[in-house]
């Protein structure tokens, strides 16, 4: 099974225990073996560090998917990291979105931290749910 994530850009530290948590049970409860993250904030962030974490203990992959072709820095590591092609063709203000809807087609069960209503963090949340999507909002755990 295929996990992704959405959160708001300002997630909060404290809620890294709980995401881990998650993740642990979707790994070992769930058969969820492969995860799509996001490149933007704080819930992404932390998310990637504890998918590349798990990884030493439990046999799951994860991709980062950007949403913009990254400028190249010495000592950039991108070997985590997918860009799709299809989004070359999108508005650059529009490929966050296009992304999103991406990384969401490709899963089955979604893993988000929404606190506010508003923001793409809460639509990807809703269109998920729309979707039929498993849906665990990790704000409702605080």
């Amino acid at each position: 099974m295929t996990c992704t994530f959405f959160g708001h850009r300002d997630a909060p530290a404290k809620i890294k225990p709980i995401l881990k948590n998650v993740i642990v049970d979707l790994i070992e409860n769930k058969n969820v073996n492969f995860f799509y993250i996001g490149s933007n904030g704080a819930f992404d962030r932390m998310a990637r560090e504890l998918l590349k974490e798990l990884k030493n203990t439990y046999k799951i992959n994860y991709c980062v998917a950007l949403a913009y072709i990254p400028k190249r820095q010495m000592g950039d590591d991108y070997t985590d990291t997918i860009y799709y092609d299809e989004l070359n063709t999108v508005p650059y203000r529009l490929r966050i979105i296009e992304r999103n809807k991406l990384m969401l087609e490709k899963s089955d069960i979604v893993v988000t931290y929404v606190a506010k209503i508003i923001g793409n963090a809460a639509n990807f949340k809703a269109l998920a749910e729309r979707k039929g999507k498993t849906v665990i909002n990790i704000s409702l755990n605080m």
